[in-house]
């Protein structure tokens, strides 16, 4: 039982590439495909090839990514890293050229009309992204060559993204034209933000620095009404000198406008800086062992 409860971890982490595999997939053969709609990296220079070649855009997408397996074994981590990025990209190779097999699988795509095509291809292979990511993994392509720029010439990753994908679009706009390659960057954008929405899930917080001279009573009503937990930070006022008592906590954001009454109501002088956390971990919010991860 106890080597059953270490072993979840990592067949749930295998699962979610799996599954995120076969959602990147059907989202490309289902969408971008039949549009005409360019990927970025590997996989877009597959559709590239395979609009005048004919060549199955699953198995090009693998052999593609072999030299840049044996880079990511040498400059991210070896074993680990490429056990679940091989899985990754072997999942949606063999899931892109298996669902034009299947007999109910329209390969000429659900819709024709380009905005819808962008969109949805760009949610469903968003998610897949995502659930890849959440799994420890990579999808293979441009996801390794971003991390080597960064890991070996610090490139930021978001510009060797941009690189890498925009020179793959650039060559899909003289080839499937330009009106697709512009649909084809708003796809790559709103994947983007799909994918770290996946990943990162719905656990948004707020939170709230609060300069008062009535810390006690501002606190109290946080305590109390709200049932949430505040931290009393010392600092000095930068113009004039003087001592502040500040107060920090983390509240969910549809608590955000009882919070500011709750100040307004004990010290309506009170300065207030709300900002936005990804997650929050611990007492009153997401319990912290459910998130550990190998």
């Amino acid at each position: 039982m106890k080597n059953a409860k270490h072993r979840w971890p990592l067949v749930r982490d295998y699962l979610l590439i799996v599954a995120g595999a076969l959602l990147q997939a059907i989202g490309l053969q289902l969408f971008l495909v039949p549009a005409n709609l360019a990927s970025g990296g590997v996989s877009g220079i597959a559709q590239l090839v395979n609009h005048f070649s004919g060549w199955p855009i699953g198995l090009m997408v693998f052999t593609g990514n072999i030299p840049l397996f044996l880079l990511g074994w040498r400059y991210l981590g070896g074993r680990r890293f490429i056990s679940r990025t091989v899985a990754a990209v072997a999942g949606f190779s063999l899931f892109a050229d298996a669902l034009l097999w299947l007999p109910f699988f329209p390969p000429e795509g659900l819709v024709e009309d380009l905005v819808l095509n962008a969109l949805y291809g760009a949610i469903v292979c968003g998610v897949g992204y995502g659930l890849v990511y959440r799994g420890l993994g990579a999808s293979g392509g441009s996801d390794i060559l971003a991390r080597i720029l960064n890991h070996w010439r610090g490139v930021p990753m978001s510009q060797s993204y941009l690189l890498v994908d925009s020179a793959v679009i650039l060559a899909a706009g003289f080839i499937f034209g330009w009106e697709k390659a512009l649909y084809a960057l708003l796809t790559l954008y709103v994947s983007g933000i799909v994918a770290e929405t996946t990943l990162e899930g719905p656990g948004t917080v707020r939170t709230a620095f609060i300069v008062t001279t009535r810390p006690e009573q501002v606190a109290d009503g946080i305590l109390n009404l709200m049932e949430r937990g505040v931290t009393y930070l010392a600092g000095r006022g930068g113009f004039t000198g003087d001592d502040k008592t500040i107060l920090y906590c983390v509240v969910a954001r549809s608590e955000v406008a009882q919070l500011k009454g709750i100040v307004h109501d004990a010290d309506p002088a009170a300065f207030m800086v709300i900002g936005q956390a990804h997650e929050a971990l611990g007492e009153g919010f997401r319990p912290l062992a459910g998130s550990q991860r190998r």
